[in-house]
């Protein structure tokens, strides 16, 4: 390994090549799973690089959205520099950073062994687990109605009272803002909204991918939880995902969602067995 006598500044546009190079080369990268992919988080704060005589080596990237929550978004480093120097070096000016703007909890989800190792030696705490499941019903379901509750296609009008909803049903650290959810929508293969007389109860948003459909995001206010709204989205996904010859739906959720879990097993959802630690840092402003 190089020993990289370097500075640590801010990532700008015009590091975008070489940041993709590293993204796409190298062997230890990490990328979140996202709206929004890592190179268009340039020119946001957090997003430093670790350069020497021009050459960038390493990125680190924790744009926090929304406030206080701040997902690392891409870490990789070139294979001439050591995992734990790459890291500690840019971990460390992040804190600096991330302290003096506030404080935020810095979060993870890890992919990768190398990375949860990296992480529990660096003082992360493993939260829970992040699962994924799979319809395996033999046949689509029957329709499914709710008294008084209307389904319909997701409009970018309805963005922003989606985005207050999603606040509601969520913990800060899994919350969708409006700048996710205006990502979101164009990607979309399926995006739905459940409505009674009082307005907005629920959505849903899907993605297609090469294997079929993922279920990334089901919400439902919390007031009006218990009425089968849940189970109504996924009920017409699940027909609708049939009508469009997907081959597979999956979706994810937390190990500790006891909720969610059973909703999804009701529905003829199995866990796969594939999941994924969640590790967070808390970094309190400094004073």
């Amino acid at each position: 390994m190089i020993e990289v006598k370097s500075q640590v500044r801010p990532a700008v546009l015009q590091d975008q090549r070489q940041i993709a190079n590293l993204m796409f080369f190298e062997a230890h990268v990490h990328r979140h799973l996202d709206w929004r992919a890592p190179l268009d988080w340039l020119g946001s704060p957090y997003y430093w690089v670790l350069e020497e005589d021009e050459r960038i080596w390493a990125t680190l990237a924790c744009p926090q959205d929304p406030q206080g929550v701040a997902w690392v978004r891409l870490f990789a480093h070139a294979k001439q520099l050591s995992l734990d120097d790459a890291w500690n070096t840019l971990w460390e000016e992040a804190q600096k950073d991330i302290a003096l703007q506030g404080g935020a909890t810095v979060a993870l989800i890890a992919m990768h062994q190398w990375l949860s190792d990296l992480l529990v030696r660096n003082g992360f705490t493993h939260n829970q687990d992040i699962l994924m499941l799979e319809w395996r019903g033999d046949d689509p379901p029957a329709e499914k109605q709710v008294e008084g509750v209307r389904l319909r296609s997701m409009q970018p009008d309805d963005l922003q009272i989606v985005a207050e909803l999603d606040a509601t049903a969520f913990t800060p650290l899994w919350q969708n803002p409006l700048s996710a959810l205006e990502k979101a929508l164009p990607q979309a293969t399926s995006a739905t909204i459940a409505e009674d007389d009082r307005g907005l109860v629920g959505y849903q948003i899907s993605t297609a991918n090469p294997f079929g459909c993922h279920l990334a995001r089901l919400a439902v206010r919390p007031d009006a939880q218990r009425r089968g709204i849940g189970s109504l989205l996924v009920n017409n996904l699940i027909r609708r995902t049939k009508e469009k010859n997907f081959p597979r739906l999956t979706v994810n959720t937390q190990s500790d969602n006891a909720s969610s879990l059973a909703l999804y097993k009701k529905m003829e959802f199995v866990v796969t067995g594939e999941k994924f630690p969640v590790y967070s840092y808390l970094v309190s402003p400094s004073h």
